[in-house]
């Protein structure tokens, strides 16, 4: 048998896995800083859940790379193609929840789509989200909270804003038919691969009208700016769809300067491709780099946890979803991290395997990682195997160490050693 993993998944050394437990926890940091609180929801959902035309939408991809299988009671079962979906699910179940509930929750996602660089079928996503403001100082909040944790990543990145209130108003001024609606807002989605002559294309082959393919995107796009301005957008629409939008999106960069939030553009051609989004959305992109899409992204969705209820209520949510695995490839681009082992100090018995491991205990109820050479190595090859995996600090334990009260710590990087008691190891160590 050839050992393989399935298709688009993954396994992740220790190396990896570090940086990956790096990045969650700089993301967890922000967001508890933000006042968020976690919560978890299974990987498994009713396929119904995941399928209603509400959430991935009959036209998004993430409906058709719904993984799909059933137990043994033969009902439709799915793995989660994305975080909101279940959380919006958990707030429909959960209706006593104080409100604003802000939480951020982490996880694996799943979509049985086409494998390319950078695209897997198994990832890695971290999503915050507030329920129970309709006020746009929620989406200026989750904005801010994604500024930070970019920053505190070290990237170089800005942030690109729309609302779908805008692209729904274009819309409703170039008369398209509202059950159209999603389908053309999948075909604008696509702008950045395809091209504004590729859309054009895309929407004519939909039946649409080449004068009403016009108007949407000459009002999309500005000759001089290339994209259309809120000015712009708001002298040329009518529709008290596209008012809307826009002067939440004046509400909106109001609350950011207050924020002290710099890093948002506005690009009135981004729309997502997920059918729930109803106001204001958001995708994270990072200057300089050879990863083009975008490395977060979400927005608001009124109307999901509603539908959910079975209720024409809206319950206002907004949220970003941040994805992780993209995080990481950015980060190797920039050589951002190489990090090895967890581990601060490697123990080194020289036959005192009794007394050093009795030492190494100390240090880990004091709180410090510590390892031990379990192998009865020499010196030599005990600081080669600590220093392969880049450990700071190697504790050198002899019997003459033991007698004077005195161990050899070494430090890897400068190849100072110093002569200390277990108390002054602990101390330094801890400092």
């Amino acid at each position: 048998m050839e050992l393989q993993t399935a298709k688009g998944t993954r396994d992740f050394s220790p190396e990896e896995k570090i940086l990956r437990d790096n990045i969650v926890k700089v993301l967890k940091e922000t967001c508890e800083n933000y006042g968020f609180n976690p919560i978890e929801t299974p990987l498994l959902e009713k396929y119904e859940t995941l399928a209603a035309k509400f959430a991935a939408g009959e036209e998004s991809d993430a409906l058709k790379e719904i993984f799909k299988l059933k137990d043994q009671g033969n009902r439709k079962l799915g793995l989660r193609f994305d975080l909101t979906v279940p959380f919006s699910r958990y707030i429909a179940m959960n209706p006593n929840v104080k409100m604003p509930f802000k939480k951020y929750m982490t996880g694996e996602v799943f979509r049985d789509g086409p494998l390319k660089t950078g695209r897997y079928r198994q990832f890695t996503q971290f999503d915050p989200d507030i329920v129970g403001c309709k006020d746009m100082i929620a989406d200026a909040e989750i904005l801010a909270l994604a500024d930070s944790a970019f920053k505190k990543l070290g990237f170089d990145f800005f942030i690109e804003i729309n609302n779908r209130k805008i692209l729904d108003g274009i819309l409703i001024d170039a008369g398209i038919k509202e059950t159209d609606w999603f389908a053309v807002t999948i075909a604008i989605d696509k702008l950045k691969k395809i091209g504004k002559k590729g859309v054009e294309k895309e929407l004519i082959g939909k039946g649409l009208k080449k004068d009403k393919v016009e108007f949407i995107l000459n009002t999309l796009f500005s000759e001089k700016t290339n994209s259309a301005t809120l000015k712009k957008l708001s002298d040329a629409l009518k529709s008290e769809e596209s008012r809307q939008g826009i002067e939440e999106m004046k509400e909106l960069f109001d609350y950011l300067k207050e924020l002290n939030v710099k890093t948002v553009v506005f690009n009135p051609s981004l729309a997502r491709g997920l059918a729930y989004y109803t106001g204001p959305i958001f995708e994270v992109f990072l200057k300089k780099s050879s990863i083009t899409g975008s490395i977060a992204g979400g927005g608001r969705y009124d109307k999901l946890i509603g539908n959910y209820l079975g209720r024409d209520e809206e319950i206002p949510a907004t949220g970003i979803s941040f994805g992780v695995d993209v995080i990481i490839e950015a980060m190797r681009e920039k050589k951002m991290f190489d990090k090895k082992s967890v581990t601060k100090v490697y123990v080194i018995p020289i036959k005192t395997k009794k007394q050093s491991l009795k030492i190494a205990q100390q240090l880990r109820v004091a709180g410090i990682n510590t390892d031990i050479d379990l192998m009865e190595r020499g010196i030599s090859k005990n600081l080669a195997f600590a220093n392969s995996y880049g450990i700071p600090y190697v504790l050198i334990i002899g019997e003459r160490e033991l007698e004077n009260g005195e161990l050899s710590l070494k430090n890897m990087d400068s190849g100072q050693e110093e002569k200390l008691s277990i108390e002054k190891v602990i101390s330094k160590l801890k400092n």
